[in-house]
């Protein structure tokens, strides 16, 4: 059921505050929701709809919000566009670290794992696109994943104006004879503003460029499996592990390198996440692939220079 307004006050306790929005939030987002202090988490959230675009405002006070997807990502697709209002967050996705300030914004994929992070005393705005809206402004969106668009620089200041303006005017009862046209507005502006700032990303061939961002999400769907491998990305993909290999050789990495990166980067980042503790390096380890606790902690020390366990103590 569709929402107009969830506001974190409305529950009498503050134990229950957090939970209770995180299931109102979840007719929305289907995500995880981690506050630093629950007890002082205070939040609200408007939602609305723009045409095929669904979008939801939203202030974060008293605590920072850590938000991740759950469920089966797989049936989670389309993208995600955030426009920071105020505040301060960051976002990460495909190895890639976005630190978003007042005026940026950033895209994740909704079926490829990533972490939100949304500071105390932060606004923006989450709006939500289907793949193939958006892919049809913007061939591959996968490659701009994680990135950060920096306000004032290119169309990013046009982008966010215009999103932030479009959301209020549909809040305000905007007639839906002219949504469908809006969003189309909107969609053509988000992928002008990636493709003018990140011109080098673009492949060259269309079809190289969507195989491997096809790839680089099979690949983060299944960092945890211990048998993936060049062969495996290129069976689900119905292509040769040679024409795979090319792909990733024109992004200057080959794909067991890729592989061991990510695996390596979500380690890291979660024996430096305090709700890890619990946990073993080796249970962290094995989580996302490694099966081999030797093997795993000489490329962490050739990766982050020091062993694991120094490494979650510094942090």
């Amino acid at each position: 059921m569709d929402m107009d307004f969830i506001d974190s006050s409305k529950c009498p306790t503050s134990r229950n505050r957090l939970s209770a929005w995180a299931a109102q939030y979840s007719n929305f987002d289907h995500s995880e929701l981690f506050a630093t202090d629950a007890r002082h988490f205070d939040a609200d959230m408007h939602v609305g709809q723009l045409g095929a675009l669904r979008f939801a405002r939203l202030s974060c006070r008293g605590s920072s919000l850590d938000r991740m997807p759950a469920g089966d990502l797989t049936e989670a697709s389309g993208y995600t566009l955030i426009v920071q209002i105020a505040g301060h967050g960051r976002l990460t996705q495909f190895g890639q670290h976005a630190e978003l300030g007042p005026g940026d914004i950033a895209l994740f994929e909704n079926s490829a794992p990533h972490c939100h992070h949304i500071a105390a005393d932060s606004s923006l705005l989450l709006l939500r696109m289907p793949a193939q809206a958006l892919r049809t402004h913007l061939p591959s969106p996968g490659q701009f994943c994680g990135r950060r668009l920096a306000a004032g620089s290119g169309m990013t200041d046009v982008v966010s104006s215009l999103a932030q303006n479009l959301c209020a005017q549909a809040l305000g009862g905007l007639p839906s004879t002219i949504h469908e046209c809006l969003s189309r507005q909107l969609l053509e502006n988000v992928a002008l503003a990636f493709t003018h700032s990140f011109s080098q990303l673009i492949a060259a061939s269309a079809v190289v460029g969507g195989r491997y961002a096809r790839a680089r999400l099979f690949i983060e769907q299944n960092l945890g499996d211990p048998d993936l491998g060049p062969h495996t990305v290129a069976r689900a993909l119905n292509v040769s592990a040679r024409y795979l290999r090319m792909i990733f050789a024109r992004e200057g990495e080959c794909i067991s390198s890729y592989v061991l990166r990510r695996r390596l980067e979500e380690t890291a980042r979660q024996l430096a996440d305090p709700r890890w503790r619990g946990r073993s390096i080796c249970q962290i380890a094995f989580t996302w692939g490694f099966n081999s606790a030797p093997h795993f902690s000489r490329s962490f020390r050739e990766r982050f220079g020091m062993p694991p366990r120094e490494y979650r103590a510094r942090q």
